[in-house]
């Protein structure tokens, strides 16, 4: 069942790394973004950071309130 709850929390914090994302990039234009390597690795690494840690807090979750 931990396995459960760190899968949805992998998913939860990718999609609010998404989110973040496209508050944090509406300004920048299409060719920049396909362009520049700088903004891929910085803001691709910044949204798995965020899957990552999503997975880490639902898993502690879990095991603070079902175990």
């Amino acid at each position: 069942m931990v396995y459960v709850a760190g899968i949805i929390g992998f998913f939860g914090g990718f999609f609010l790394g998404q989110m973040y994302l496209f508050f944090r990039l509406r300004n920048v234009s299409n060719k920049d973004l396909f362009d520049d390597k700088y903004i891929k690795w910085k803001y691709g690494l910044i949204n798995w950071a965020f899957a990552i840690i999503g997975s880490y807090s639902a898993v502690s979750m879990y095991e603070t309130y079902f175990l």
